[in-house]
């Protein structure tokens, strides 16, 4: 290997997997007999974590919380990950590319487990919609910058 191939810039996924997923339906089976459309709460996560040099593990946590007449139908929270090799990349690239990359390689995984238990659990799937994660990142750049620091 040359000197030149072991700077190259490295970008490469290493794995995807379902790291943790749980199903709550704390009122059933009473809960079925209800008639009324659910409201539906989702809360997305994002969070990263140095493996080893050059090696990270990203997630991308979801919580999906269906209601009817103030009573749970179910709670489904799933945490999708996947290990990334990110080598030779300048420092104030990475955290763009585990902020907003990393995440849009994730996230249709995640949406497809999430659809399919809450499927198996009896109730038409939750589509979850397609997440702008470059403006989530901005966004979340934006408020971290005007916070004021004491």
């Amino acid at each position: 290997m040359s000197e030149s191939d072991q700077q190259a810039p490295v970008f490469s996924i290493q794995r995807v997997y379902l790291k943790d997923i749980s199903l709550e339906q704390p009122n059933a089976p009473s809960i079925f007999t209800v008639q009324e459309t659910p409201a539906i709460d989702i809360k997305l996560g994002l969070g990263a974590e140095h493996v080893v040099p050059g090696i990270m593990e990203v997630t991308v946590t979801a919580t999906i919380t269906a209601t009817v007449q103030g009573k749970t139908l179910y709670l489904v929270e799933a945490k999708q990950a996947a290990i990334f090799e990110i080598r030779n990349i300048p420092e104030e690239h990475i955290e763009p590319i585990v902020g907003i990359q990393c995440p849009q390689i994730i996230y249709p995984y995640l949406r497809s487990n999430v659809s399919d238990i809450i499927q198996r659990a009896g109730f038409p799937p939750i589509h979850l919609t397609e997440i702008n994660f470059q403006s989530m990142y901005e966004q979340q750049r934006a408020q971290a910058s005007s916070v004021p620091t004491q």
